[in-house]
């Protein structure tokens, strides 16, 4: 198992606004990779302060500049909001600008206030990220397509650009769907899962009935599986109660982005309390906050339950002041990771010795 960093780019107060979101999200990147995590993760959402980061590919290729060996993938592409034929292209050329670096997540969304602005139906999801894929996948490994011109008549299209990584860079999916698994398990995709502020127990629900669905539609119901929680290391009671009112900040605009219609203004949510929100102390027990031996235990249990081959963990969430999320991010690399690996074996990378 090896350790992600998940960054959404969320936008509340930040000091130095929407360029200190960017500018943090540099400064996590770096630290992770100082610390030996395998991947860092870029969301894609539109229009809201829910996250700025509305290209997670142009994140990646940015992110190159601030990183030198640490994986950048996708978290991920919204498939159904793109034209196919472009996006074919955005893969490869960034696989390339990255040496080779790309991890490759895609997804079908779920937000109907992007899909209605982006004139998409987002019932439609699911067949649309698998006919654009149809196109993707034959324009990245086998360099032709096959479509419709402006006019209806079929056009062969030759592309130049293909992945360093041949034939594909590393596959994730953020679904359990065993009719969409079906369709991606010769490429080895790993499904992707997290359950949000319910945290822990949740997460384990739903890969157990992942799982079962699997087993009965005939798939691999062991196959490999990333999951991703929320991770905040403190010995502070007040810091960690701090942080679940982030992470409860960031659950009201997913649950308000689910409505096409909801109120913005200038880009910002207007976000109501969840039905029957929780108050912050079960937010906090729900998720992974704690000093950095009550995080240990809680990873160590959740691993052995559910044998995942990737941890992603989002450290800044909610706009946290990046003085915190660094703090916490440090103790996780200090104080964490060798109380882990005492118990789980290596979950580090050491790009001093690659």
């Amino acid at each position: 198992m090896k350790l992600g960093l998940f960054n959404l780019m969320s936008y509340k107060d930040n000091a130095r606004g929407i360029q200190g979101v960017i500018q943090d999200t540099r400064s996590m990147v770096s630290l992770a990779e100082e610390i030996g995590f395998a991947t860092a993760w870029f969301a894609e959402h539109h229009f809201t302060n829910y996250s700025i980061s509305v290209s997670p590919l142009l994140m990646a290729a940015h992110m190159a500049g601030y990183s030198r060996r640490i994986r950048l993938g996708t978290a991920v592409i919204v498939l159904p909001l793109y034209e196919p034929m472009r996006l074919a292209q955005e893969i490869a050329l960034v696989d390339r600008l990255l040496e080779g670096r790309l991890v490759l997540g895609i997804g079908s969304g779920y937000q109907a206030y992007e899909f209605e602005r982006y004139r998409r139906d987002v019932t439609q999801r699911n067949a649309l990220l698998l006919s654009h894929w149809d196109f993707i996948e034959r324009a990245l490994t086998h360099g032709r397509t096959v479509s419709p011109s402006w006019q209806g008549e079929q056009v062969e299209t030759d592309f130049l650009l293909t992945p360093l990584q041949q034939p594909l860079p590393p596959l994730y999916l953020t679904t359990t769907q065993p009719q969409v698994l079906k369709r991606f398990a010769p490429l080895g995709a790993t499904p992707f899962m997290t359950a949000g502020w319910r945290g822990s127990v949740r997460l384990g629900e739903m890969v157990r009935d992942a799982r079962n669905s699997w087993g009965e539609a005939g798939l691999d119901a062991q196959m490999p599986v990333a999951v991703q929680q929320y991770i905040h290391v403190t010995d502070s009671h007040q810091a960690a109660l701090k942080a679940a009112e982030r992470a409860l900040f960031v659950a009201r605009m997913i649950a308000a982005l689910h409505d096409s219609r909801i109120k913005t203004a200038a880009g910002f949510i207007d976000a109501p309390p969840l039905q029957d929100e929780p108050a912050a102390e079960v937010v906090r027990d729900n998720l992974i906050i704690g000093d950095a031996h009550l995080v240990a235990e809680r990873i160590i249990r959740e691993v052995r339950e559910i044998n995942p081959s990737h941890y992603n963990c989002f450290f800044q969430f909610g706009d946290m002041p990046i003085a915190d999320a660094r703090r916490s991010l440090e103790k996780f690399g200090q104080q964490v990771i060798p109380l882990l690996e005492k118990e789980l074996g290596s979950v580090t990378v050491n790009y001093a010795a690659a």
